[in-house]
């Protein structure tokens, strides 16, 4: 009995006070900056794709579409709260997207570009979260 150590309770952290939030942290923005530029990559991909009459809705749905899903299950205060596995099969459907949409354009090394670094961020974030 006398070689285990001697522990002492803590005091747990004190919550942040009403109103305030948690710092931003280089992942948190580095994820926007990757939900963004897929979202951007739909729209380009979605007006310069297609022909006249569907180029405009395409162009317009596609963003949309990512952005709605993007705020009901990813963003940092989702609509639905899901599995965190759901999440990020969600957020890697996006960024997969995007990078389907470089190779289809015949830019491949920057899809597999945006599709490491997305996967990477993602991966970050995800630890962040669970931690």
């Amino acid at each position: 009995m006398s070689d285990l150590p001697t522990v002492r309770p803590e005091k747990p952290a004190e919550p942040l006070p009403a109103g305030t939030r948690a710092p931003l942290s280089v992942i948190d923005i580095l994820s926007l900056l990757c939900a963004l530029f897929a979202v951007g990559t739909l729209a380009v991909w979605g007006f310069t794709a297609w022909d006249l009459p569907w180029n405009i809705i395409v162009g317009i749905a596609a963003p949309l579409g990512a952005l709605v899903l993007w705020g009901l299950v990813v963003s940092p205060r989702p609509v639905l709260r899901v599995h965190p596995f759901v999440r990020g099969l969600v957020e890697l459907l996006i960024a997969l997207s995007a990078t389907i949409v470089w190779w289809s354009a015949g830019q491949a090394w920057v899809g597999l570009g945006f599709g490491v670094i997305a996967v990477v961020v993602g991966v970050l974030v995800g630890r962040k979260r669970l931690s």
